[in-house]
């Protein structure tokens, strides 16, 4: 009977799949309505006599405001070569203690306002966000301004935050994905900052409170940052709060260094870590990219979701669906204010590491030598459009997209421009971006696995530094 039920689950199970594709649709189908673009949202700004930038984005949904605080430079790049991924650690502190409250006493006082506080670190900043029921929109925004200008970084959360990091370090070294993260981020940057945001063990250990404060007096400066206000409230008021809780904040010493650009090329590398036993390889590849300011911004993101961003991306396709090596394949561009990279990567079987990597090649070939039919191109489109608009139907998101934009250089119209950008990109333009980012030959190439199982494979792709780290 028990034999019986399995059976009968299993084929309950893909029954829906089986019928899908069963399934023919009508010939006279109608057509995709076209996409709308975001309407530019009405931005009230105000740059207060400290520096900092106040937007206000007034919507009339539900009777909440969202903030974000966002604070340029304050990220990974500001952490010196002996305290990779020190900004990490700094932004969880942030809401476990200030001059007033302990951890609990602002998770109680965040959640009787309706709402939550809380920090998160991109490569060029570090985020702070808080929401609230509309009616004590007054009361969150005096506990954002708490958190973000006032933590103290209490001995025994700041133990406590170490011991979590370590343990989760340890977590994560046992994975290869970490490893190979780590080493092709070294060969597209080298000594960048870019290149230098996963933690040590030592530079965890050596982190204290002294320094947590030193760095954040340091870091957070009004001058260098952004509040975004949406939501449920009047510019007036949102402005006047905004004042009342930043208004006397100043920036001290001088202002961080600028970052500066990352690498536009580096020297292919081959690199193999050893993970001895294991019955799959970790492969990544990467090259430097381009910065979110760039005039090729755009129609990068088209080509990198063309090439490697979604279920229906090419790589995918390729080596998931068609050969079968691995359960999923992706590839495309990251980018950030001062630089970016392209990186590709899949989880295969050992045997065929090779062939996986001569596939990433043939498809990035493909891309810089082919124009992409206009169906391809007119799938994709709706898919980035319609991503997008999505993501950012919430006011939270709105305020993120805004202050995260900020951060990596790009102006608050560029919320509205997006999606009609995105369609004006040609086909000519995608294969320009192939050509030009994708070439196979720029390519440094990581694989994490057992060098007795793959290293043979890997010989016509150049000569291989094998590290056990």
């Amino acid at each position: 009977m028990k034999k019986l039920l399995i059976t009968l689950a299993i084929a309950t199970a893909f029954a829906p799949c089986v019928q899908a594709a069963d399934v023919k649709l009508p010939a006279d189908m109608p057509a995709y309505g076209k996409d709308k673009p975001i309407p530019a949202p009405k931005i009230a700004r105000k740059t207060l006599a400290n520096g900092l930038q106040v937007w206000v984005v007034e919507r009339n949904g539900v009777p909440r405001v969202d903030y974000v605080l966002a604070v340029r430079g304050a990220g990974y790049t500001a952490d010196d070569k002996d305290h990779p991924g020190f900004a990490n650690l700094m932004a969880g502190l942030l809401n476990e203690g200030t001059a007033k409250r302990d951890s609990r006493a602002i998770a109680e006082a965040a959640q009787g306002m309706g709402g939550s506080v809380g920090a998160s670190t991109t490569v060029d900043g570090m985020l702070v966000s808080a929401n609230a029921v509309t009616s004590r929109a007054g009361d969150m925004m005096g506990l954002l301004a708490e958190v973000a200008r006032h933590p103290s970084f209490p001995d025994k959360e700041v133990a406590l935050a170490k011991a979590n990091a370590l343990q989760s370090l340890k977590v994560q070294e046992a994975t290869p994905g970490f490893r190979a993260e780590r080493a092709i981020s070294k060969a597209v940057y080298g000594d960048h900052p870019y290149g230098r945001v996963q933690p040590t063990a030592e530079s965890i250990t050596s982190s204290t409170d002294a320094m947590l404060r030193a760095e954040h007096a340091r870091r957070f400066r009004p001058d260098a940052a952004l509040l975004v206000i949406t939501g449920r409230i009047k510019q007036a008021d949102a402005m006047a709060l905004a004042v009342k809780a930043f208004g006397d904040w100043k920036a001290e010493g001088a202002p961080l260094p600028a970052t500066p650009p990352a690498p536009a090329a580096a020297r292919p590398q081959r690199v193999l870590l050893e993970r001895n036993g294991s019955v799959q390889s970790t492969i990544r590849l990467g090259s430097p990219g381009i910065a979110a300011t760039t005039a090729d911004f755009v129609p990068m993101r088209l080509a990198s979701t063309i090439v490697g961003g979604g279920f229906s991306s090419r790589v995918n396709l390729n080596l998931r669906e068609e050969k079968g090596y691995t359960y999923g394949a992706s590839a495309g561009a990251r980018v950030n204010r001062d630089g970016g990279s392209i990186i590709g990567g899949a989880d295969v079987r050992n045997a065929v590491s090779g062939a996986a990597l001569t596939e990433f090649f043939n498809e990035y070939k493909r891309l810089g030598a082919e124009l992409v039919p206009d169906e391809e191109m007119a799938m994709n489109k709706r898919y980035v459009a319609g991503g997008y608009l999505i993501s950012n139907q919430m006011q939270r998101a709105v305020a993120s997209t805004l202050a995260t934009n900020w951060l990596i250089g790009l102006p608050a119209e560029f919320l509205g421009q997006y999606v009609p950008l995105i369609q004006k990109v040609t086909p000519e333009q995608v294969r320009t971006i192939g050509k030009k980012y994708f070439a196979p030959e720029n390519q440094s190439i990581v694989v994490v696995g057992d060098k007795a199982q793959v290293g043979e494979q890997l010989k016509s792709f150049g000569e291989f530094t094998v590290s056990d780290k």
